[in-house]
Protein backbone atom coordinates (compact mmCIF):
# COMPACT_ATOMS: atom_id res chain seq x y z
CA UNK A 1 0.00 0.00 0.00
CA UNK A 2 1.36 3.51 -1.02
CA UNK A 3 3.86 4.96 -3.36
CA UNK A 4 6.99 3.56 -4.82
CA UNK A 5 9.59 4.45 -2.26
CA UNK A 6 11.12 2.77 1.03
CA UNK A 7 9.24 -0.54 2.06
CA UNK A 8 7.42 0.20 5.89
CA UNK A 9 6.66 -2.79 7.96
CA UNK A 10 3.52 -1.80 9.90
CA UNK A 11 2.94 -4.52 12.33
CA UNK A 12 0.17 -6.30 13.06
CA UNK A 13 -0.25 -7.67 16.03
CA UNK A 14 -4.08 -7.15 16.39
CA UNK A 15 -3.63 -3.85 18.18
CA UNK A 16 -3.60 -1.23 16.16
CA UNK A 17 -4.96 1.28 13.88
CA UNK A 18 -3.14 0.09 11.05
CA UNK A 19 -4.92 1.47 8.18
CA UNK A 20 -4.92 4.79 8.95
CA UNK A 21 -0.88 4.55 9.08
CA UNK A 22 -0.97 2.44 6.52
CA UNK A 23 -2.77 5.54 4.31
CA UNK A 24 -0.41 7.94 5.72
CA UNK A 25 2.74 6.16 4.66
CA UNK A 26 1.54 6.30 1.72
CA UNK A 27 1.03 10.05 1.28
CA UNK A 28 3.96 10.43 2.09
CA UNK A 29 5.24 8.26 -0.95
CA UNK A 30 5.82 5.38 1.38
CA UNK A 31 4.99 1.36 0.78
CA UNK A 32 3.45 -0.07 3.83
CA UNK A 33 3.87 -3.46 4.54
CA UNK A 34 1.42 -4.59 6.81
CA UNK A 35 2.43 -7.60 8.74
CA UNK A 36 2.49 -10.06 11.33
CA UNK A 37 5.49 -12.05 9.99
CA UNK A 38 8.75 -11.38 11.75
CA UNK A 39 11.12 -11.77 8.48
CA UNK A 40 9.19 -8.94 6.91
CA UNK A 41 11.15 -6.98 9.46
CA UNK A 42 14.45 -7.59 8.36
CA UNK A 43 13.63 -6.97 4.71
CA UNK A 44 12.12 -3.41 5.72
CA UNK A 45 13.84 -0.37 5.21
CA UNK A 46 11.87 1.21 8.53
CA UNK A 47 9.76 -0.90 11.02
CA UNK A 48 6.76 1.09 12.62
CA UNK A 49 5.05 -0.05 15.38
CA UNK A 50 1.78 1.07 16.40
CA UNK A 51 -0.95 0.14 18.78
CA UNK A 52 -3.70 0.85 21.11
CA UNK A 53 -5.23 -0.85 23.55
CA UNK A 54 -3.58 -2.72 26.62
CA UNK A 55 0.47 -3.27 27.43
CA UNK A 56 0.44 -7.04 28.70
CA UNK A 57 -1.75 -7.82 26.07
CA UNK A 58 0.51 -6.21 23.04
CA UNK A 59 3.30 -7.65 24.88
CA UNK A 60 2.11 -11.25 24.92
CA UNK A 61 0.71 -10.91 21.50
CA UNK A 62 4.21 -9.54 20.03
CA UNK A 63 5.68 -12.76 21.89
CA UNK A 64 3.51 -14.89 20.37
CA UNK A 65 3.99 -14.85 16.72
CA UNK A 66 8.05 -13.87 17.37
CA UNK A 67 7.54 -10.21 16.88
CA UNK A 68 9.27 -9.26 20.36
CA UNK A 69 13.00 -10.77 19.52
CA UNK A 70 12.45 -9.67 15.46
CA UNK A 71 11.76 -5.70 16.83
CA UNK A 72 14.91 -6.02 19.28
CA UNK A 73 16.83 -7.65 16.90
CA UNK A 74 16.20 -4.51 14.38
CA UNK A 75 16.62 -2.11 16.70
CA UNK A 76 20.11 -3.49 17.62
CA UNK A 77 21.25 -3.39 13.99
CA UNK A 78 20.06 0.10 13.53
CA UNK A 79 16.99 -0.58 11.51
CA UNK A 80 14.78 2.85 11.29
CA UNK A 81 11.86 2.02 14.18
CA UNK A 82 9.10 4.27 14.61
CA UNK A 83 6.53 3.34 17.92
CA UNK A 84 3.07 5.49 18.17
CA UNK A 85 0.62 5.41 21.26
CA UNK A 86 1.10 2.31 22.43
CA UNK A 87 3.87 1.63 20.02
CA UNK A 88 6.09 3.95 21.75
CA UNK A 89 4.62 2.33 24.99
CA UNK A 90 5.98 -0.95 24.31
CA UNK A 91 9.43 0.41 23.46
CA UNK A 92 10.39 0.72 26.98
CA UNK A 93 11.44 -1.32 29.31
CA UNK A 94 8.63 -1.82 32.10
CA UNK A 95 4.79 -0.78 32.36
CA UNK A 96 2.98 0.16 35.45
CA UNK A 97 -0.27 -0.65 33.71
CA UNK A 98 -2.43 -3.06 35.62
CA UNK A 99 0.50 -4.69 37.58
CA UNK A 100 4.31 -4.73 36.68
CA UNK A 101 5.04 -6.06 32.79
CA UNK A 102 8.25 -6.27 30.56
CA UNK A 103 8.65 -4.39 27.42
CA UNK A 104 10.72 -4.54 24.71
CA UNK A 105 13.76 -2.47 26.55
CA UNK A 106 14.67 -0.12 23.41
CA UNK A 107 14.72 2.67 25.51
CA UNK A 108 15.07 2.59 29.38
CA UNK A 109 12.64 3.66 31.54
CA UNK A 110 8.62 3.07 32.49
CA UNK A 111 5.07 3.86 31.82
CA UNK A 112 3.02 5.06 34.10
CA UNK A 113 -0.41 6.55 34.85
CA UNK A 114 -1.53 9.52 34.02
CA UNK A 115 -2.56 11.49 37.67
CA UNK A 116 -6.50 11.30 38.18
CA UNK A 117 -6.49 14.50 40.40
CA UNK A 118 -4.12 17.35 41.35
CA UNK A 119 -3.72 20.04 43.73
CA UNK A 120 -6.20 22.93 43.27
CA UNK A 121 -4.44 26.48 43.88
CA UNK A 122 -7.32 28.44 43.14
CA UNK A 123 -10.07 26.59 45.36
CA UNK A 124 -7.78 24.25 47.98
CA UNK A 125 -7.77 20.55 47.90
CA UNK A 126 -7.81 18.50 44.77
CA UNK A 127 -9.48 18.64 41.40
CA UNK A 128 -10.34 15.98 39.63
CA UNK A 129 -8.54 14.89 35.69
CA UNK A 130 -10.40 13.29 33.28
CA UNK A 131 -8.59 10.06 32.17
CA UNK A 132 -8.20 9.05 28.99
CA UNK A 133 -6.88 12.34 27.84
CA UNK A 134 -8.26 12.34 24.64
CA UNK A 135 -7.93 15.35 21.98
CA UNK A 136 -5.79 17.69 20.58
CA UNK A 137 -2.71 19.05 22.60
CA UNK A 138 0.11 21.25 22.29
CA UNK A 139 3.75 19.87 22.01
CA UNK A 140 6.84 21.63 22.77
CA UNK A 141 10.72 21.21 22.57
CA UNK A 142 12.24 19.89 25.56
CA UNK A 143 15.10 22.44 24.56
CA UNK A 144 15.33 24.61 21.63
CA UNK A 145 17.04 23.01 18.56
CA UNK A 146 15.75 19.57 20.16
CA UNK A 147 13.33 19.01 16.73
CA UNK A 148 16.49 19.15 14.17
CA UNK A 149 17.40 15.65 12.93
CA UNK A 150 14.37 14.00 13.91
CA UNK A 151 10.74 13.86 12.46
CA UNK A 152 9.68 16.85 13.97
CA UNK A 153 12.23 18.93 11.94
CA UNK A 154 10.93 22.08 10.65
CA UNK A 155 7.70 22.12 13.07
CA UNK A 156 6.87 24.68 15.11
CA UNK A 157 6.92 24.34 18.87
CA UNK A 158 3.32 24.51 20.13
CA UNK A 159 1.65 22.56 16.75
CA UNK A 160 -1.13 20.40 18.09
CA UNK A 161 -1.27 16.96 17.75
CA UNK A 162 -3.79 14.08 18.71
CA UNK A 163 -3.63 11.97 21.80
CA UNK A 164 -5.66 9.22 23.19
CA UNK A 165 -4.31 7.78 26.71
CA UNK A 166 -4.25 6.82 29.96
CA UNK A 167 0.00 6.27 30.49
CA UNK A 168 2.90 8.14 29.45
CA UNK A 169 6.20 7.42 29.16
CA UNK A 170 8.94 8.21 31.99
CA UNK A 171 12.84 7.82 30.23
CA UNK A 172 15.21 7.26 32.33
CA UNK A 173 17.49 9.38 30.14
CA UNK A 174 16.39 12.50 30.07
CA UNK A 175 18.12 13.32 26.66
CA UNK A 176 16.17 10.77 24.73
CA UNK A 177 12.88 13.14 25.35
CA UNK A 178 11.86 14.29 21.77
CA UNK A 179 9.00 16.45 22.85
CA UNK A 180 6.68 17.18 25.94
CA UNK A 181 3.16 17.94 26.36
CA UNK A 182 0.94 18.77 29.49
CA UNK A 183 -1.51 16.79 31.14
CA UNK A 184 -3.43 19.56 33.61
CA UNK A 185 -0.45 20.53 35.62
CA UNK A 186 2.01 17.66 34.81
CA UNK A 187 4.69 17.72 31.80
CA UNK A 188 5.12 14.40 30.13
CA UNK A 189 7.25 13.08 27.85
CA UNK A 190 5.52 13.04 24.53
CA UNK A 191 7.98 11.61 22.03
CA UNK A 192 11.52 10.10 22.41
CA UNK A 193 14.33 10.34 19.60
CA UNK A 194 17.20 8.31 20.22
CA UNK A 195 19.91 7.20 17.24
CA UNK A 196 17.72 4.98 15.05
CA UNK A 197 14.26 5.33 17.15
CA UNK A 198 11.52 8.13 17.42
CA UNK A 199 8.19 7.57 19.17
CA UNK A 200 5.23 9.50 19.76
CA UNK A 201 2.08 9.25 22.27
CA UNK A 202 -0.06 10.83 19.82
CA UNK A 203 -1.24 10.05 16.53
CA UNK A 204 0.29 11.94 13.80
CA UNK A 205 -1.79 10.23 10.99
CA UNK A 206 -4.66 11.85 13.11
CA UNK A 207 -2.87 15.29 13.13
CA UNK A 208 -3.58 16.75 9.77
CA UNK A 209 -1.00 18.50 7.65
CA UNK A 210 1.23 19.04 10.83
CA UNK A 211 1.06 14.97 11.47
CA UNK A 212 1.57 14.22 7.90
CA UNK A 213 4.62 16.27 7.69
CA UNK A 214 6.05 13.99 10.41
CA UNK A 215 5.63 11.36 7.73
CA UNK A 216 7.38 13.22 5.36
CA UNK A 217 10.11 13.91 7.30
CA UNK A 218 10.72 10.11 7.60
CA UNK A 219 10.14 9.62 3.91
CA UNK A 220 12.46 11.91 3.20
CA UNK A 221 15.31 10.50 5.40
CA UNK A 222 14.54 7.29 4.40
CA UNK A 223 15.31 7.59 0.86
CA UNK A 224 19.04 9.15 2.18
CA UNK A 225 20.11 6.44 3.49
CA UNK A 226 18.16 6.05 7.16
CA UNK A 227 17.69 8.63 10.31
CA UNK A 228 20.52 10.92 11.30
CA UNK A 229 22.82 10.22 13.86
Amino acid sequence: MGGAGPLVAVVDYGLGNLYSIARACGQAGLQANITGDATDLDKADMVLLPGVGAFADAMSALKERGLADALREGAAKGKPMVGICLGLQLMMSVSHEFGTHEGLGLIEGSVERLPENEPDALHGGRRSLKVPQVGWRPIEEPEPGRWDGTPLSGAIPGIYQYFVHSYYVKPSDPSVVGAISHFGGTSFCAAVAKDNIFACQFHPERSGSDGLAIYNNIAKWLSEGGFPQ
